[in-house]
């Protein structure tokens, strides 16, 4: 029997699609596929592809010929290109045009863009062209696959999708992990993600604005980095809000398990890492309830409106407030997250697609 060979290409590659395309590279290759993953160089030193045991070719970031040449050597011999994300859908879907024998494209949408205007128009040109390229669409989320199939997909599918928990062994309110953040007698805030205005971080401080007339007044934590880092702590600072920038951090589920509430304001998610990691260790989250959160969540999680500081800051003032609901939701989000696919679901789901392609 021959064996299957994939080829799993990463555009920018979010936390979300590349922890998944490293799950998917180690549990295809336990079943005895050939898999290649075509990346940013940075992203094998982060997730480690060579170690789930794919081959790794380095593609960089920025587009143009010689991106597409890398891409179109390593399509050679595959049965099927995976591509995650738009920006990799669209540099897969170049790379194979024209080919004779092109492999099957298969395009996992994790995310969407948010872009208005004149840049709204190209992306939803790029999406409609790169859906229509795709054999199979598969969407982390309903809203997801409606959106592809308003692009003119010709075949879009619900995808069951896990990101591995953290392995790392985590302790509920650890003292240690609050003594390093400065909460060891007040409330713990967490909040992990990019710092970038889509994830709303300026409604956080709002809201943080609001609670701190609480005693004791709590902390804040935000875990991450990107380009409002310098904007985000200049206004903490004007402000004197309880707020910490702690930048990346390898320890993010330790920390997590810490905190007495998790904060998710994003604009729009899909399958929140955030959320998922929260539920699965039992601290209690307040959402925005934008695109798969609420499905995601279910009714393990108190949802606000985006953009709404007010109702942010009221959901997390009634939570620290009433001790009993906390424990709830501990307790609802485990139960709901044994409800998500695991990852040999997954893996079997993303499988099967392969094979039906081929066997095409």
């Amino acid at each position: 029997m021959t064996q299957l060979r994939t080829v799993q290409v990463l555009g920018g590659g979010s936390a979300g699609s590349s922890a998944h395309v490293r799950s998917l590279a180690s549990g295809l290759v336990a079943r005895g596929v050939r898999v290649t993953v075509c990346a940013p160089a940075e992203l094998d030193h982060a997730y480690d592809f060579r170690g789930a045991g794919a081959h790794f070719v380095p593609v960089p970031r920025l587009g143009g010929p010689a991106t597409l040449a890398m891409l179109r050597n390593a399509f050679i011999g595959a049965d099927v290109v995976h591509a995650h994300g738009l920006h990799a859908s669209v540099r897969a879907t170049l790379a194979l045009a024209g080919g004779v024998r092109a492999p099957a494209l298969v395009t996992t949408w994790h995310t969407r863009g948010h872009a208005d205007g004149a840049r709204g128009g190209l992306v939803r040109l790029l999406e409609r062209r790169s859906v229509r390229a795709a054999a199979v669409v598969l969407g982390t989320s309903s809203e997801l696959v409606d959106r592809a199939r308003r692009r003119g997909a010709r075949d879009a599918r619900l995808a069951p999708v896990s990101v591995p928990a953290s392995r790392a062994p985590v302790c509920l309110h650890d003292g240690k992990a609050r003594a390093e953040l400065g909460a060891v007698d007040r409330p713990l805030l967490m909040a992990v993600g990019a710092l970038v205005p889509e994830r709303g971080y300026g409604m956080l401080l709002d809201a943080a604005r609001v609670w701190r007339d609480l005693d004791p007044q709590p902390l804040l934590v935000i875990a991450g980095e990107g380009r409002e880092r310098a904007a985000l702590q200049r206004r903490i600072e004007e402000e004197g809000l309880a707020v910490r920038l702690i930048g990346r951090r390898d320890d993010v589920a330790e920390l997590l398990a810490a905190a007495d509430v998790a904060v998710l304001t994003s604009r729009w998610e899909s399958r929140s890492l955030l959320a998922q990691e929260a539920l699965r260790l039992g601290v209690p989250l307040v959402a925005t309830a934008v695109g798969g959160v609420p499905e995601l969540v279910g009714d393990a999680a108190e949802l606000v409106p985006w953009g709404d500081a007010e109702a942010l800051a009221a959901a997390v003032r009634g939570l620290l407030e009433d001790v009993d609901r906390r424990m709830d939701l501990a307790a609802a989000g485990r139960v709901q997250a044994r409800t998500w696919p695991t990852e040999d679901e997954t893996i079997a789901h993303v499988l099967s697609v392969y094979d039906e392609l081929v066997g095409r």
